[in-house]
């Protein structure tokens, strides 16, 4: 039986022409159109779709408003279409705060022109995300609502200062205290949030720099590093080519490019990504690189996200001597790229998403 699908956008063209994607494929099928948030949360506690695919500006109500209202009343997964710009990337981050579990680039020419690479990858969305919610539909409830989705804190202009409460986790404690030079986080789908959740609590004096590889597009890094700045204790930016890896600051690497370690591994390498390469920036890409310069003396922490990005390089990393831990199944979005690495036998410690932080005070 397909999944069922509600398409909410105001533009009767992409309406039209999303309906006529989506039903193209065998899984997935077209149970309702709707043209304001509004409608889309009517909608939405009547027809109980599988899957919801939301614009985030229209009429009556937008559709941030409509994703929280949504993940209160009917927790249903939402992948958002937004513009590639810098104010689309801040408005789909307030979307993913709400509770949407990914977003797609609204380019009127890929619809338009029946772009075959549209097509699959929208397909694999829903049908990914759909499944997911599926396969445990009070698991997925839960998660979606309270534990991964619930908004995080507002941006405001004070740094948190508050450290987190102490470490509750199920693994026992590692034999890493002191040795730890640098922390790298991988992370896709979900990892925005999951993010958030993890850097905005630990405090300014945590004792090693922290890198961060999060799929994004151009544009979405920087409002991401942005946002996470305002709200955490350590300083946070988007990484440039040439800045210094440095205790209290947490660089994020630029949407589009790879992040590498210059050779002594004080400072990073920005390079342009290459076609040839899924993910810009990419998780072994980066993570090759510090096992290369740096060896051990490394923790690689792999966050939720679909595929297995990270897998391949936590082993380099692991082979030299540095520890890697994952998120655990029953926390993540989506569990792909943890599973990658639990399934490899590269994690010391899987941990659920409210542990992570108060492992890392605890344990690096």
């Amino acid at each position: 039986m397909p999944y069922s699908v509600l398409i909410v956008d105001d533009s009767n063209f992409f309406q039209t022409r999303l309906k006529e994607i989506i039903n193209e494929c065998p899984d997935l099928k077209v149970v309702g159109l709707a043209s304001n948030g509004q409608e889309a949360i009517d909608m939405a506690a009547k027809l109980k779709p599988d899957i919801i695919s939301m614009d985030y500006e229209m009429p009556f109500l937008d559709g941030v408003s409509a994703v929280k209202i949504i993940m209160d009343e009917n927790p249903t997964p939402i992948v958002m279409f937004s513009s590639m710009t810098y104010e689309g990337a801040r408005i789909t981050l307030d979307a993913l705060d709400a509770g949407a579990v990914d977003f797609m680039n609204k380019n009127f020419a890929e619809v338009s022109a029946n772009s075959a690479t549209f097509k699959k990858k929208f397909h694999e969305k829903l049908i990914t995300y759909a499944r997911e919610a599926s396969t445990d539909a009070a698991h997925s409830a839960t998660v979606l609502k309270e534990s991964i989705f619930a908004p995080k804190t507002g941006a405001t202009e004070e740094k948190r200062v508050t450290p987190a409460p102490p470490p509750v986790s199920k693994s026992s404690s590692s034999n890493i205290k002191g040795k730890i030079k640098l922390v790298v986080i991988g992370a896709s789908t979900g990892g925005p949030v999951a993010l958030t959740d993890v850097i905005t609590q630990l405090p300014a004096d945590f004792p090693c720099p922290i890198l961060v590889v999060q799929h994004m597009p151009e544009n979405f890094t920087r409002a991401f590093a942005e946002r996470l700045n305002r709200n955490a204790a350590l300083t946070v930016k988007e990484a440039e080519h040439g800045d210094n890896i440095e205790r209290g600051r947490v660089l994020v690497a630029p949407g589009g490019k790879q992040m590498m370690i210059e050779r002594g591994g004080s400072t990073v390498k920005i390079i342009d990504g290459d076609d040839r390469v899924n993910y810009k920036p990419c998780v072994d890409i980066t993570f090759a690189s510090i096992a290369s310069v740096m060896g051990g003396g490394v923790l690689a922490v792999v966050l939720t996200g679909m595929g297995s990005d990270g897998a391949d390089g936590a082993k380099l990393l692991k082979a030299k001597g540095s520890t890697i831990w994952s998120q655990d199944k029953d926390s993540c979005v989506v569990y792909g790229m943890p599973a990658a690495v639990a399934r490899a036998n590269l994690s010391s410690c899987e941990l659920p998403l409210k542990d992570i932080a108060s492992k890392l005070i605890s344990d690096v």
